[in-house]
């Protein structure tokens, strides 16, 4: 063993998968340490010095934001490595808050053995530099005291500097600067210059430069600071954005201290600036699901509504499968618009969905290109669709063994044409008066949709011909877009 062992400790609360890290970890030549919940890590940590801490992100009565946010509230452990592992996928937001909790990196299960070795062993070796740092300084200063008060001054600023340096790149969206209040100097670090997108060759650090690539509109947030430091504030925080060279848009977040003379007069403002885009973007991409979470919910509330409505049958259990039939119809078009993201559905792939209850072997013959359609069409074919094969199970061409039902479609000219021809079953005869089914379909094709539905009662077999625009302006006008027209349209069906 050519160095010092140093301590690390797993938490989690599943034995299987501690021993598992235990094999992984074994080669490092460590001294592992083992808890198995959150409170017994604690225990371990108050008795015993740690390097690195291996926790699990999902664990029982104290998970691993809880653990990391107590362990870093106590002075000792504010700078010890914690490492998540999380068995779920864990989203921008669950990341920032991890780090925010203290985390210096995430693992994903399953655990690759030899990428886990390797950030432990950084870790471990880190823990080791960092401690013989310590010492190598602790005699350092010994020796800096016997120097002149000059000399001590400049060790005290390169180390100001260092750390500022430091943290900046350790944070990789961080930059820190300084702003020597009365000179009117200006220091810049690596991660500022790379926040705005300029470099120190090119760029002179100014007041009058840095206003120049401040957003417009939040350039008085700049003149701001600098009043409240004139009136005796001493930290100011606030968000702005900022113009780069090449006209991108970045959001930042900057916090900034001041440092007064023995007077109380302010000297020197020192701050530090994290580009906060990625966030400010993922923060409206949520808000944006959210508002179509809400319009494509309320749209289909509308129409389930109305299907409750207005379905109509003469005993209860009839009502209850009708509604249930068109809802679950309503659902599963849902489902197959979801997984697109909404983009749109294949015509086959909304017959295939009808299909399903049923075990009808050969008597359906399926011919057809593929055809995408909006979601809005989507869901109103669907519904006609599921009324089609409805009315055919119960009285028509599926209702016997023998029936068979032919579906066939076409496009020309971006207009779709589904026949739809069934032979074989009961004798047929033209109904006297259209059921609501008849009716809504009729009324979803042709208001909803600007189509055409067409029906001969033959005697052999119902013939339906179904014409729809598939460019049609109610159809596009975006995700979910089954809106209370068409609830009014079923209304009108309703007579």
């Amino acid at each position: 063993m050519d160095h010092d062992q140093v301590n690390i400790l797993l938490v989690d609360d599943q034995p299987a998968k501690l021993l598992a890290y235990e094999v992984i970890l074994k080669d490092l030549g460590e001294n592992l340490v083992i808890a198995s919940s959150g409170r017994e890590a604690l225990e371990v940590l108050l008795k015993t010095e740690i390097a690195v801490i291996l926790v699990d992100v999902c664990m029982p009565e104290l998970d691993g934001f809880e653990l990391a946010a107590m362990i870093r509230e106590h002075p000792r452990f504010q700078k010890t490595a914690m490492i998540f592992i999380s068995a779920i996928q864990v989203s921008d937001i669950d990341r920032l808050r991890g780090y925010e909790m203290g985390a210096v990196d995430y693992v994903p299960v399953p655990v690759v053995p030899e990428v886990l070795r390797a950030k432990i062993k950084v870790f471990a070796e880190l823990y080791r530099k960092t401690r013989e740092l310590e010492r190598l300084n602790h005699e350092l200063e010994d020796r800096v005291r016997a120097r002149t008060a000059e000399l001590e001054r400049s060790t005290a600023k390169l180390r100001e500097s260092e750390q500022r340096r430091s943290m900046a790149i350790a944070a990789g969206k961080m930059g820190s600067w300084d702003w020597d209040w009365i000179s009117g100097d200006w220091m810049w670090d690596e991660g500022q210059y790379r926040i705005f997108g300029v470099s120190p060759e090119d760029f002179e650090v100014t007041p009058a430069n840095v206003q120049a690539l401040l957003h417009p509109d939040d350039v008085d947030q700049l003149r701001k600071a600098i009043a409240e430091f004139n009136k005796g504030t001493r930290a100011y925080e606030t968000e702005f954005r900022i113009v780069r060279p090449d006209g991108e848009v970045r959001w930042c977040v900057g916090t900034a201290a001041a440092t007064t003379d023995e007077s109380g007069r302010v000297v020197r403002v020192s701050g530090v600036t994290v580009d906060i885009t990625e966030r400010k973007r993922a923060e409206e991409r949520q808000n944006l699901l959210a508002r179509e979470v809400d319009h494509r919910a309320k749209n289909a509330l509308a129409l389930a509504q109305s299907i409750v409505r207005l379905t109509r049958a003469d005993e209860v259990k009839a009502y209850v499968n009708a509604v249930e039939g068109r809802i679950n119809a309503l659902a599963r078009v849902h489902t197959i618009l979801s997984l697109s993201s909404w983009q749109g559905a294949e015509l086959s792939r909304l017959i295939d969905e009808e299909l399903a209850p049923y075990s009808l072997g050969d008597q359906i013959k399926l011919a057809g290109p593929e055809v995408q359609l909006l979601p809005a069409t989507a869901q109103t074919l669907a519904l006609a669709l599921h009324e089609l094969f409805t009315n055919s199970a119960k009285y028509g061409a599926l209702s016997t063994r023998s029936g068979r039902l032919a579906i066939d479609w076409q496009v020309d000219a971006e207009l779709l044409t589904l026949s739809w021809e069934e032979s074989g079953g009961p004798l047929v005869k033209t109904p006297k008066s259209r059921g609501f089914g008849t009716r809504s379909l009729l009324a979803s094709i042709e208001s909803q949709l600007g189509g055409q539905a067409r029906f001969d009662w033959r005697a052999e077999g119902l013939l339906c011909r179904l014409e729809v625009p598939l460019t049609r302006k109610t159809a596009t006008t975006g995700p979910g877009k089954f809106d209370t027209a068409g609830a009014a349209e079923l209304q009108r069906a309703s007579g």
